[in-house]
């Protein structure tokens, strides 16, 4: 009988080729026919130290992070004492003998039979070709996606890792035969045509469909991965992309496309942004949209910078001096990535504020495959008009949104300051007329911003006493732990966008004896937002804050 599911996690030190074998793998399992989830775990370093991947594959669909090891690689012998925690008697452990102990190793001489075919870095193609053999991959699927990605390399290396993947897959079918390790997921065809996406991928491509044509950075883990995605698709797309020479710089850049009419965006994570700050305010006071992708990290500092946590909640809410309109979405699927990511750009142009979309590591490294009919066009408006002569940048309005104008579009003068400003634009000490009304004005945006914000997406049950509350990347897990412990008066609440809250907030709170909140954080930011601005106070706070994600088996012990 099948499993529903494998949980396979391959670890090493950095410079091992673990994200070699890892990219190799999902895109051929995925090609073969299984549905497949695959994250990462990696240390702050370029050699040394263990990193690990983490694939499962799995009959139906799966989108979230799993404790259990079914099939275990271990590189060397400090990924076993590294994952020690994580390995069970159901666990097979498939390993080089002359590079790790173990009392359960089942031993492959990757690096022998590597050397038959003249270099030890053949052993990553041969550890796969032994997966593929124990999973029962089609074996024109495996030699082709082999010989793809080392074809531009040579025919003699081509050749050599086609045959080091033959020999694995043989050792690997011999193990499956004989009993030895008993892993077998059903196949399922209808996933052919499904793309294969990571949070980086939706929300870089969320931004480009929102109507991005300029993105800014300086390089920050986890941040710059939509930075660099976004570079790929430059020329393609027709976007100005620009590394800066710092955070401060790349926000400014940003400010600037953004008031000559270009639809900018910045990506960064904490230690980044914080940089960033001084101009976000200038964003706040000269009403120029901006974007700004964080993607969080521990900290405080550097912290452990390729880690994950929901830890800058407190600082995309409160940074910048002064008060000044925001609104803050966090994805928690990929397809929430994409929308979120598209959504930003519109809530920036029509309210003229900064919009950030709010990820972390966890969310940006992680990817699965999803039906292309999930997708859909997105269809975006520049808010721009054309200026004609006595234009007013900032004209007080009704709804506090002035007409906007960008230079060398119509006749008027746009003129923009950072200091307080009267209508036209230029420094006031006008306090009691022209300030009153210019904050008044901005109060109005704010206003509009939280009137329009997204509604909570409610699972599990309709007529719920017990109620879990949680944001961003923690929703897969939870919505899997859900549908395993089918508790029939337990319901999960997911915000993607939390501030400012949306107005329905209090009233599904209200409706739960029992609220658990769930975050990634040391105090609850989440939680405290909520009891700041409904009164109602979540104590049953689940809190992580280690850097690793949450599992569903932890959530599973939560809800049970």
């Amino acid at each position: 009988m099948a499993d529903k599911q494998a949980v396979i996690v391959l670890a090493g030190e950095a410079g091992q080729g673990i994200q070699s074998i890892e990219s190799m793998l999902v895109g051929i399992l995925k090609k073969d026919g299984f549905n497949v989830f695959a994250t990462k775990e990696y240390m702050s370093r370029v050699r040394g130290g263990v990193n690990s991947t983490e694939i499962i594959i799995s009959e139906n669909p799966v989108r979230a992070f799993r404790e259990k090891i079914d099939l275990f690689i271990p590189l060397n012998q400090n990924s076993i004492e590294r994952l020690k925690g994580r390995i069970s008697g159901e666990t097979a452990i498939l390993g080089d003998s002359t590079q790790v102990k173990h009392e359960k190793l089942i031993n492959v001489p990757f690096q022998r039979i590597a050397s038959e075919f003249g270099n030890v870095i053949f052993s990553n193609t041969v550890a796969v070709g032994s997966i593929c053999g124990i999973l029962g991959v089609n074996e024109e699927i495996l030699y082709s996606h082999v010989k793809s990605k080392f074809t531009a390399k040579g025919d003699e290396i081509a050749d050599k890792n086609l045959k080091a993947a033959s020999s694995g897959y043989a050792i690997g079918r011999e193990l499956k035969n004989n009993g030895i390790i008993k892993i077998s997921v059903k196949k399922n065809s209808s996933i052919e045509g499904h793309l294969l996406l990571s949070g980086t991928d939706a929300i870089a491509l969320g931004a480009l469909s929102g109507g991005c044509d300029a993105c800014f950075a300086y390089p920050m883990t986890p941040g710059s991965g939509v930075f660099t995605a976004m570079a790929s698709m430059e020329h393609k797309a027709a976007i100005a992309v620009e590394q800066a020479e710092d955070e401060i710089c790349a926000m400014n850049m940003a400010l600037g496309a953004s008031y000559a009419g270009a639809s900018s965006m910045v990506s960064t994570s904490g230690g980044g942004f914080a940089l960033m700050v001084e101009g976000l305010s200038l964003a706040g006071m000269i009403e120029t949209p901006v974007v700004v992708h964080l993607a969080q990290r521990p900290g405080p500092a550097t912290g452990l910078p390729t880690r994950s946590q929901q830890g800058d909640l407190n600082l995309a809410v409160y940074s910048g001096h002064g008060f000044f309109p925001r609104a803050i979405y966090a994805p928690g699927t990929v397809k929430e990535g994409f929308e979120l990511a598209a959504l930003a750009f519109e809530t920036a142009d029509k309210f003229q504020s900064p919009v950030f979309v709010l990820s972390d590591q966890y969310f940006v490294d992680s990817y699965y495959n999803m039906p292309i009919s999930e997708f859909h066009e997105i269809k975006y408006e520049k808010h721009i008009i054309e200026t004609k002569p006595g234009y007013k940048r900032y004209q007080l309005t009704r709804d506090g949104i002035s007409p906007r104008g960008v230079p060398g579009f119509g006749s008027g003068f746009v003129c923009a300051d950072s200091d307080e400003h009267d209508e036209e634009g230029r420094i006031t000490e006008d306090l009691d007329g022209v300030r009153n009304s210019m904050v008044e004005k901005r109060m109005k945006k704010a206003a509009l911003i939280k009137e329009a914000a997204l509604e909570p997406v409610i699972t599990g049950a309709k007529d719920y006493s017990r109620l879990i509350v949680s944001w961003g990347s923690n929703f897969n897990a939870i919505e899997e732990a859900l549908s395993i412990v089918n508790d029939p008066k337990t319901a999960f609440v997911h915000f993607p966008q939390v501030y400012p809250l949306p107005k329905s907030t209090a009233e599904i709170l209200a409706q739960a004896k029992e609220i658990i909140d769930i975050e990634q954080n040391e105090t609850g930011q989440f939680a405290d937002l909520i009891k700041l601005e409904t009164g109602i106070d979540i104590k049953k706070r689940v809190l992580k804050y280690n850097g690793m994600p949450f599992s569903v088996e932890e959530i599973v012990k939560v809800l049970k």
